[in-house]
């Protein structure tokens, strides 16, 4: 596809939500925060050229199409059966995940072991722009409806940021609540 900057190869992958993810050295950037303003503009760039095409449906669960965020990434070393990446998640349009996160560790984990990098049984490193850290290993490779798929596991840390208490107003007129769609 072409980007602002030239032309660039993307993979597309699904790991609980559809992504675009690509090295960051294609087009001559580092997943650092110092570029981090270019990899949030490119991000938005690929994400939006990307979202309606066909690389962006969901085989069996339509609620699913649409490319939902653009993964930069950093080769870090791979070593005895371990692959260190660094990584940055620019989702919804222009957010940042301060996580590695957890579906986009899955696409990469599927994205490496179709390319033959991660066997079952491996560790992906996956360190984000602000050096949190997951750790994703690929369980088994199936079939999922005709196409090769991963049964991946992601650990990491969370904390607790905060709390929210939902309350109900007797006279709300839209109880119990409404969809669009």
């Amino acid at each position: 596809m072409t980007t602002s900057l030239g032309e660039i190869r993307v993979t597309v992958a699904y790991g609980g939500a559809i992504y675009a993810t690509l090295p960051a050295t294609q087009l001559g950037l580092t997943v650092t925060p110092e570029r981090l303003g270019d990899l949030i503009a490119l991000g938005r760039e690929i994400k939006w050229a990307l979202n309606d095409t066909e690389q962006a449906i969901h085989p069996t669960d339509p609620r699913l199409n649409g490319i939902y965020g653009t993964i930069w990434f950093e080769d870090l070393g791979d070593a005895a059966g371990h692959v260190h990446q660094r990584n940055v998640t620019i989702f919804a349009d222009g957010e940042v995940d301060r996580s590695p996160c957890g579906s986009g560790t899955c696409a990469r984990l599927a994205v490496l072991a179709a390319d033959g990098r991660l066997p079952a049984g491996s560790v992906l490193r996956h360190e984000s722009i602000v050096g949190s850290t997951f750790t994703g290993t690929v369980l088994d490779t199936i079939d999922a409806g005709g196409r090769p798929a991963v049964i991946p596991q992601v650990t990491g840390t969370a904390y607790r940021t905060g709390e929210h208490v939902f309350s109900i107003d007797p006279y709300d007129p839209l109880v119990p609540g409404f969809v669009l769609r």
